[in-house]
């Protein structure tokens, strides 16, 4: 895995991918394997009983929910062997007896080639029901039924949306083939959305979660692309003169922010997704790189040597007085921000290790959230309650995941391959 230093000139000098069609890979490459490394402090107890007439028979269903809502670490999960419908009296007092404060159990039907699950949630203390629904879906999408029944379960019993139904994207290495791959928010489902014998950074997701945004240098030098993952076509958003590199999509969808070295000193330009009407944001002509639109889609942070060594600042869309953000530590790069505008997330380096620290914004209260030696890329979940980021242990890259406040972490570890940059992609329909 490059280190944060090289990625920071990376991105400020050139920054590179590749490119293919949409190739499915080999379960050895495709899927990650979970850890669990740490579970918050204050869980909720949830009975997860076998769902009735299971037409797979292998109770995936509730697996695939048990494990999601495991893995977020709000939750102990209670498995059960008890068959739980959807319908019918719930028996409080057995299930406390279990200590489950709710029991989530549901019946599993096939019609017209499809699979229909139905699912209750009931809370065991109150004595009530705090869901009742179902969802049809083509057998080859009943992982994503079962991770949004996941979402609907986790946001009844937290108030905050689901990330399980998203996917995530990140760049994997095997010998000498580079490949940008496409996953859902478990690691399982991944296919190669690119592939090339050069390097990819720099994976950006369009707010629809239709397209991706990357740099590739196929062609021998540094391009940015944006790709539909649909459809496959490709378009050349920025192909000028030195550097292009760093891509970062407009909250509304229309424009990127982008890394140009055209002139240069790497400075921040914005263009339209079609690569017309290229803008650069007036300002200073010293390095600027990494941007990153907030939320409102007026403000732009981005990463700079103003200051003598490399800090995390913000300015408006359109140019204007630069503000420095971050204060502690010598080395601040890769800036994210949280989708309520609230946190900044960020690599600092401190006492020579790279780690992922994120900043409420409002207060200035800093925390650190990784202690891995060689931390980068961070990136939020849609909800803005998690921030996956790659990091490695014992040499071998891998993806983790932690709670933005630290409570809770798990990793995403691949099977065969050296996995870096990712970017966790947005809510969908």
């Amino acid at each position: 895995m490059a280190s944060p230093e090289k990625r920071f000139f990376l991105k400020s000098a050139a920054a590179c991918g590749l490119i293919g069609g949409l190739y499915p890979l080999s379960t050895a490459l495709a899927q990650l394997r979970v850890e669990i490394a740490g579970v918050g402090a204050n869980q909720i107890p949830i009975a997860i009983g076998q769902f009735w007439d299971d037409p797979a028979g292998d109770n995936q269903v509730t697996a695939i929910i048990a494990a999601d809502l495991q893995r977020s670490g709000l939750f102990r999960v209670i498995p059960s062997s008890d068959l739980v419908k959807e319908t019918g009296t719930v028996d409080d007092g057995f299930w406390k007896s279990k200590g489950a404060d709710a029991v989530l159990g549901g019946t599993l039907s096939r019609a017209d080639g499809r699979i229909e699950i139905r699912y209750r949630l009931h809370d065991t203390a109150k004595g009530v029901t705090l869901t009742s629904s179902g969802l049809k879906a083509n057998p080859q999408f009943i992982r994503l039924a079962a991770h949004r029944v996941a979402d609907d379960i986790f946001e009844r019993l937290t108030g905050i949306r689901g990330p399980f139904a998203t996917r995530i994207a990140y760049v994997a290495r095997s010998g000498n083939e580079y490949r940008l791959e496409i996953a859902d928010s478990d690691g399982e489902n991944a296919f190669a959305a690119f592939r090339d014998s050069e390097p990819v950074i720099s994976p950006a997701w369009s707010p629809d979660g239709a397209k991706v945004a990357y740099v590739s240098f196929n062609l021998k030098k540094p391009v940015v692309y944006v790709q539909d993952l649909a459809t496959r076509q490709r378009i050349a958003v920025a192909n000028f003169k030195g550097s292009n590199s760093a891509p970062a999509w407009s909250p509304d969808g229309r424009r990127l922010a982008i890394a140009l070295a055209r002139d240069g000193a790497t400075q921040i330009h914005t263009v339209n997704v079609d690569g017309t009407d290229l803008r650069r944001v007036p300002g200073r002509a010293d390095i600027e790189t990494e941007p990153c639109f907030a939320p409102d889609g007026q403000t732009l942070y981005f990463t700079s040597d103003y200051s003598g060594s490399p800090q995390i600042w913000r300015m408006n869309a359109d140019g204007g007085e630069r503000r420095r953000v971050t204060f502690n530590g010598s080395y601040n790069i890769s800036p994210a921000i949280s989708p309520d505008g609230k946190l900044l997330s960020y690599i600092s380096r401190r006492e020579g290790r790279f780690q992922v620290y994120v900043l409420e914004l409002a207060s200035g209260q800093e925390s650190r959230l990784s202690d891995g030696p060689r931390d980068e890329s961070p990136s939020f979940a849609p909800n803005g309650r998690y921030i996956m980021y790659a990091s490695e242990s014992g040499g071998r890259p891998h993806l983790a995941v932690v709670s933005v406040d630290g409570g809770s972490r798990y990793t995403l570890n691949a099977r065969a391959s050296a996995i870096r940059e990712p970017a966790w992609g947005p809510f969908t329909r």
